[in-house]
């Protein structure tokens, strides 16, 4: 059992607890005396990537590890709402905001309510969620994408980049319906969050083609999946229509579908995508491929280049831990956060295809 009560996340035949805490400690022995969760140990930390990380130390009860990092990231926040896009050992290396990075912390906190229900660290928290969703809302396009980022110049917000991206937008959909739940329970309602949520649900399953083409990546596959914004039957056919472009039998599923080389965090990620429509079987049999990328200690190589059989980049990886323990949560359902991937529980978002340059749409979708 974890600090918090519930079971630590285990799947018999794919990894033991003892294992899965193995990979936890392996995490908290990358963190920074800050509470920061870089990549590689004296790399960049990224916000999303953090909030990741720390997801996976909260479901796994490394508290006093998530304590710091939830702090680190907090502290972080900049005026505006948004966070920079790259930090390197306490220095800003890339100030541009990132939206999909900010809006992430959003889903951060929804988890750890639904892991630990510390009300008290949702009300402390609930300022930056708000000021952080409202400067992504901001930034949504007239199709309803939402832009990738903002530039930074001599210490001040400049140009928004007008183009967006599939994958960010994917993940930023479901911040917005995380974020909504935490207004709901605070006692905060944020209206303008549930139509531009409508509004990206229905650019992400209609107009696909408005977003920058990055279909050669694995990510732009399953992140609509994965994000909630598609399911069902049409969740099934998106999956199905590039499966064997992307998928690797006995090794995991390519970054980008070009290159012999599989990825342990978006194997992880399809495995919470495949689980979310209740394909329990594949999406065990992927987690349970993945593992080759395991090492005796419990952290992950990123990736490993199939025909030259070499582990690449030579490093570990705190997100492709984060990602496989997330994985190991949903399908074994240990804690109150597995669901988190499979949206519960999110409310119903209408579909508004308001100002994309087509007919206005209403429908109501989950």
């Amino acid at each position: 059992m974890t600090a918090d009560g519930h079971p630590l996340p285990e799947l018999p035949g794919v990894l033991t607890a003892a294992e899965v805490a193995a990979t936890a400690d392996s995490i908290v022995a990358m963190q920074e005396p800050t509470g920061a969760i870089p990549w590689t140990p004296g790399g960049h930390t990224d916000v999303w990537n953090h909030v990741e990380a720390t997801m996976a130390l909260v479901a796994t009860g490394r508290r006093e590890a998530a304590d710091r990092a939830v702090d680190w990231v907090l502290g972080l926040q900049r005026g505006d709402g948004s966070w920079p896009l790259k930090v390197e050992q306490g220095v800003v290396t890339d100030p541009s905001g990132d939206t999909n990075a900010t809006a992430y912390v959003a889903v951060g906190v929804w988890h750890h309510w639904l892991v630990r229900g510390d009300r008290g660290l949702v009300q402390h928290a609930w300022p930056a969620v708000r000021r952080g969703l409202d400067w992504v809302v901001a930034r949504q396009l007239p199709f309803g994408g939402i832009a990738w980022s903002q530039e930074w110049r001599d210490g001040r917000p400049a140009r928004v980049n007008e183009e967006a991206l599939l994958t960010g937008s994917s993940s930023i959909h479901h911040a917005l319906r995380a974020g909504l739940a935490l207004a709901a329970l605070v006692g905060d309602p944020q209206p303008e969050w549930e139509l531009a949520a409508g509004r990206l649900g229905h650019a992400i399953r209609r107009h696909a083609d408005r977003f920058l083409d990055k279909s050669t990546f694995s990510m732009d596959w399953y992140y609509p999946v994965l994000g909630g914004a598609v399911r069902g039957s049409a969740a099934e056919e998106m999956l199905a229509s590039r499966w064997d472009d992307f998928v690797v039998p006995g090794l995991g599923i390519r970054c980008v579908d070009t290159n012999p080389w599989v990825t342990g965090a978006e194997t992880a990620e399809l495995v919470m995508a495949l689980e979310a429509l209740g394909d329990h079987e594949r999406a065990l049999q992927l987690l349970t491929d993945v593992q080759h990328l395991r090492t005796d200690d419990g952290a992950y190589w990123t990736g490993w280049v199939f025909g030259d059989d070499v582990f690449w980049p030579v490093e570990h990886t705190t997100y492709t831990a984060a990602a496989v323990l997330l994985a190991v949560d949903a399908l074994s359902d240990s804690t109150p956060g597995a669901g988190l991937m499979r949206g519960e529980p999110l409310a119903t978002l209408p579909e508004l295809g308001l100002g994309c340059g087509c007919e206005p749409v209403v429908d109501p979708v989950s």
